[in-house]
């Protein structure tokens, strides 16, 4: 008997896509779309970036403009982890438990789950940045 190998694999594979597409479907699942996301220089404002599904799997992200002397307000990662990519000003990312990270262009600042955090303007320009957030587990 002549076993065609590739064949027998083929539909092996188409199977494996198809039932993985119907656990997929029955679980109210999605697949993100790849896309570009333009971030405009002169915002003068935060803007949201990301926004989570089904836009993305569990992703966030937004543009922040922080003005001079400004914070925005202590909260928690809770069961999210946080990145901060740092595109012009100073500043600083403070922790609960005393850790100071200093913001300066071209920083990443990375903050673990369940950690409380507040991000100040410390310079005399807008401290301009971007924020991603996702679920940790």
């Amino acid at each position: 008997m002549d076993v065609n190998v590739r064949g027998i694999c083929g539909a092996l594979a188409f199977v494996a896509v198809v039932v993985a597409t119907v656990a997929v479907a029955e679980q109210g699942a999605h697949v993100p779309r790849p896309k570009l996301i333009q971030i405009d220089p002169s915002a003068t404002q935060s803007n949201p970036l990301l926004s989570g599904p089904p836009e993305t799997v569990t992703m966030r992200s937004g543009s922040v403009v922080l003005l001079p002397s400004k914070n925005v307000g202590r909260h928690s990662t809770g069961q999210n982890e946080e990145a901060l990519v740092v595109f012009s000003g100073t500043g600083e990312m403070r922790l609960a438990d005393g850790t100071v990270l200093k913001l300066k262009p071209y920083v990443v600042a990375y903050c673990p789950p369940a950690t409380e955090h507040d991000v100040f303007n410390t310079g005399s320009e807008p401290l301009r940045y971007v924020y991603v957030v996702a679920r940790a587990r």
